[in-house]
């Protein structure tokens, strides 16, 4: 397929740089059956069954933007600095990370690279963009090192128009977050509020956590002109025993898996077999869905809206159909809904 064909226009004010306050007061366009339906996302239950079972990612944001310098012997014996800026995407290693680094063609394998107090060494290169950094710490003692010199990456439209800041440590996390290790939020996630997990609960729906690390290549364009010639980057993740007999059980009884994100739905669609059966997973998938892709465990998912051109345009694409989110998106744009990790929410019901 052609990335052309996922592209759409975008006012730039439509790109939201802060959550709605209070969270579930976003809005809420439920697409189904090739009808749209504006609502407040507070109202997420009237649209679920008891016995359905929502399955969300409990990751945690780290502060995984670093800032620092570049240090390399001049042929002179003096030293050649160079500022520099890291996202840590992946981590290959108790004392390794992979990262997209500012200017990355600037760096050589064995440079020393110092963000503060924490330093590393340059390591690999890769055509992808990517640049390989072991530090001079590991384990938790690296965790520390990050929090305490790095800071929230905020998506590149947001960072744009403003710095972060004290807020964004709060509004960037979702109520379910638990395990450190994205470097960007599941932020599907982040409409839901103690009041909405009750009222579902209430209803019948069951909750059950999966955990995706969501690494910085969510953000980067598809840059082939043919999706086919597109190369995911991985991300790490795990689907506990307990919670895949869960789900097969649920689906057993008739209900639905209903997604809170495209990082959840990616990560079961990799731990589902082609018969739907939920299997336990723990390692790295780069699960790439396009239209024609057939949906193995996921009936109902709960997602932002997303950049043109992007792997998560095409996956809510092949999800609900290529021309009910040309519709769909038409529509938001028209009516005001706010885009992006900050934005509004929309509710897709599987297409057949």
């Amino acid at each position: 397929m052609k990335t052309a064909d996922f592209d759409f226009h975008l006012p730039e004010d439509r790109i939201a740089l802060r959550p709605a306050d209070p969270r579930d007061s976003a809005r809420l366009l439920v697409v189904r059956d090739g009808t749209l339906s504006d609502h407040i996302f507070r109202n997420l239950v009237d649209f679920l069954d008891p016995g359905d079972a929502l399955v969300f990612n409990d990751t945690r944001v780290i502060p995984a933007r670093l800032s620092g310098v570049r240090l390399r012997a001049g042929p002179d014996g003096d030293v050649l600095s160079v500022d520099v800026e890291a996202t840590l995407h992946h981590r290959d290693a108790p004392d390794a990370w992979s990262a997209f680094m500012k200017p990355g063609k600037r760096l050589k394998i064995g440079d020393r690279v110092h963000f503060q107090t924490l330093s590393a060494t340059v390591t690999a290169k890769t055509d992808d963009g990517l640049v390989s950094l072991t530090f001079d710490l590991s384990d938790q003692a690296l965790d520390e090192a990050i929090r305490t010199v790095g800071v929230m990456p905020l998506p590149p439209y947001i960072a744009a128009k403003r710095p972060e800041d004290d807020r964004d440590l709060s509004d960037y996390q979702t109520v379910f977050a638990r395990h450190d290790g994205s470097v960007a939020a599941p932020t599907a996630g982040l409409h839901f509020t103690p009041a909405v997990l009750d009222a579902l609960r209430a209803k019948g729906v069951t909750a059950h956590a999966v955990t995706l690390h969501v690494g910085a290549g969510t953000f980067l364009p598809v840059k082939a002109e043919d999706t086919a010639d597109h190369r995911m980057h991985s991300e790490w993740g795990t689907v506990s025993p307990d919670v895949a007999d869960a789900l097969n059980a649920v689906h057993a009884r008739g209900g639905r898996i209903v997604c809170v994100g495209t990082t959840s739905l990616r990560l079961l669609e990799s731990a589902t077999t082609e018969d739907g059966v939920v299997q336990p997973f723990h390692g790295d998938t780069a699960i790439f869905i396009t239209p024609g892709y057939r949906f193995r465990a996921v009936d109902v998912l709960m997602t932002n809206f997303h950049l043109p051109k992007s792997t998560l345009f095409m996956l809510v694409s092949a999800f609900a159909g290529q021309t009910a989110m040309r519709e769909a998106y038409a529509h938001a744009i028209a009516t005001g809904y706010r885009f992006y990790s900050y934005g509004d929410g929309s509710l897709l019901f599987r297409a057949p």
